[in-house]
C-alpha cells in the first residue's frame, strides 16, 4: 500500500531524500516499541496534519491508497476483542496506520532517482567486494514503486469484476493478477535491456 509518486510537486519534494528516509528510520524505531496509546494517538495526529499541511489532496490521496490496510487493521481488531485484550489491538493497529502513513508520505514525495542514489550511497562498502550495489538499488526501489501500481491494477480488476458479476471475485482474480505481474515485469526488463541493463554505472 505504499502510494505512487504525487502527480503535482510539494514543498516536501524539495527535502533532500537522504533527510526524509533518515526520519523514517528513526521515527519507525522510536515509534515501534511503543504501546502508549496516547502516544500513538498523537503521532497518528501529527501524520495526519502532515498530509493536510501539504494539501488536501495528498491527504485524499494517501487516505485511498491505505485502503488495503484495512483489511489487516480489521483482523487484528477481531482477534483482539476475541481474546479480550483491546488495549494491544488498538496499540498495533494505531502503529500500522501510522508507520505505513509515514512510509506512503515519504514515497509520494520523492523521486525515484533520488531514492536509488541514497540506497546505492549506503551500499558503497559493499562495492569494494564486487557487489552491483546500482542492481539493488534499482530493485529496491522498483518493490517501492510498483507495488501499490499492481494493487491499483488488483482493485481494477475486481472493480471490473463486481461490474460483470453478482459473483465475489475471491481467488478468481489471482491467475489475472499473477499475469499482470509477469507482463509488467517483462516490460521493465526490455526497458532496461533498451538502456543498457544493470552494469554498474561509470561516475564522471
Amino acid at each position: 500500500m505504499l502510494a505512487l509518486t504525487l502527480p503535482r510537486r510539494t514543498w516536501a519534494h524539495g527535502v533532500p531524500a537522504g533527510w526524509k528516509l533518515a526520519a523514517l528510520a528513526l521515527a519507525s524505531a522510536f515509534l515501534f516499541p511503543v504501546d502508549n496509546l496516547w502516544v500513538l494517538s498523537a503521532a497518528l495526529l501529527a501524520v495526519v496534519v502532515l498530509h493536510l499541511f501539504t494539501g488536501r489532496d495528498v491527504l485524499r490521496y494517501a487516505l485511498w491508497m491505505m485502503r488495503p490496510i484495512v483489511f489487516f487493521a480489521a483482523i487484528i481488531g477481531i482477534y483482539h476483542l476475541v481474546t479480550w485484550d483491546i488495549a494491544a489491538g488498538t496499540a498495533i493497529v494505531l502503529r500500522m496506520l501510522l508507520l505505513v502513513g509515514l512510509a506512503n508520505f515519504v514515497t509520494m514525495t520523492t523521486a525515484l532517482d533520488s531514492m536509488i542514489a541514497v540506497i546505492e550511497w549506503l551500499l558503497q562498502p559493499m562495492r569494494r567486494i564486487g557487489v552491483n550495489t546500482h542492481a539493488i538499488g534499482l530493485a529496491i526501489a522498483m518493490v517501492i514503486r510498483f507495488t501499490p501500481a499492481l494493487v491499483q491494477k488488483g482493485s481494477a480488476l475486481i472493480e471490473s469484476w463486481r461490474a460483470r458479476s453478482a459473483k465475489r471475485p475471491g481467488w478468481r482474480i489471482t491467475i489475472p493478477v499473477c499475469l499482470l505481474a509477469l507482463d509488467d515485469a517483462e516490460h521493465i526488463s526490455e526497458a532496461l535491456r533498451a538502456r543498457g541493463g544493470l552494469a554498474t554505472r561509470t561516475r564522471t
